[in-house]
């Protein structure tokens, strides 16, 4: 439940150090917000890479800069120079170091508790994981055009990620014209399905949601392992407008709560035995 408070940076509950840098950081409810600082020198390639043991950093950043400049090198090669003053986003998949001679300092809202994190067994945890999808998307950019389907995927973006955040949920990934999002209670992923296809449904789009139950590893600040795999099998069963539930998923949720129907057996592409999946009603 949201609640009014402050915390301050100067007395962090969290201090994490690395090569040339460190994050302070404080958790307000499910965020946690951080005040980073690499020194001159520092390069995720050369500093962080060693520890998360992935390619590129696979962490999204938004933030803003206090002091100093930082390059970004995404993978596709494409760069950036961010500077004091300047709001940002950075998507997974880059690289980055400091400029110049002066240290760099930011405050960061999406990653603070993940960055420069070394993958451990101990995070793996239960998780309800929610995959969704934009139905008849290539069709619907074909009719609108570049730029009116750019701004249409803008506004499902954000409608996505307030359901996301009014239920409770942390953002993983998009691919573009769908999200995935992790849940600590079935019932609340199963409730964001429904209000994210009702704000769909308000932008002119139909949507599918598919939701699964299972263990989760964090690598870098992302899920990782076969539950994954099973939600995006299992969202590809859901018709327009559906929330389709893996059985796991079904036996977490009350009777009283929720109407579930059988939607059939299947053999899910890459996992091994047939699984039963349930649409919810209503």
């Amino acid at each position: 439940m949201p609640k009014l408070q402050r915390k301050s940076l100067n007395q962090p509950e969290t201090v994490r150090k690395f090569p040339h840098g460190h994050i302070d950081s404080v958790a307000l409810g499910e965020s946690e917000v951080g005040r980073w600082e690499f020194e001159p020198g520092w390069r995720w390639s050369t500093d962080i890479k060693p520890i998360v043991g992935t390619e590129w950093c696979l962490n999204r950043h938004v933030g803003v800069v206090i002091e100093g400049s930082l390059h970004v090198v995404l993978a596709d090669g494409t760069t950036m120079d961010f500077v004091q003053g300047d709001a940002y986003e950075i998507p997974p998949g880059h690289d980055a170091w400091v400029v110049g001679d002066m240290p760099y300092i930011t405050y960061e809202w999406t990653s603070s508790r993940v960055f420069a994190r070394a993958p451990d067994d101990d995070d793996a945890i239960v998780v309800t994981l929610l995959f969704s999808d934009i139905v008849g998307s290539t069709s619907m950019l074909e009719r609108l055009g570049d730029k009116a389907w750019h701004d249409l995927l803008v506004a499902h973006n954000a409608a996505m990620r307030e359901q996301i955040a009014h239920h409770r949920g942390r953002e993983f990934d998009t691919s573009g014209d769908g999200f995935l999002a992790l849940f600590e209670g079935a019932a609340r992923a199963v409730r964001c399905g429904r209000g994210m296809i009702k704000a769909a449904n308000e932008l002119g789009l139909r949507l599918r949601v598919g939701c699964h139950t299972g263990e989760v590893i964090f690598v870098a600040g992302y899920a990782h392992g076969v539950a994954v795999h099973t939600t995006a099998r299992v969202v590809a069963l859901a018709g327009p407008d559906e929330v389709v539930v893996s059985s796991t998923t079904r036996d977490l949720l009350s009777a009283n709560d929720f109407v579930l129907e059988p939607a059939g057996s299947f053999e899910l592409k890459g996992l091994t035995g047939a699984r039963e999946v349930f649409r919810v009603a209503g």
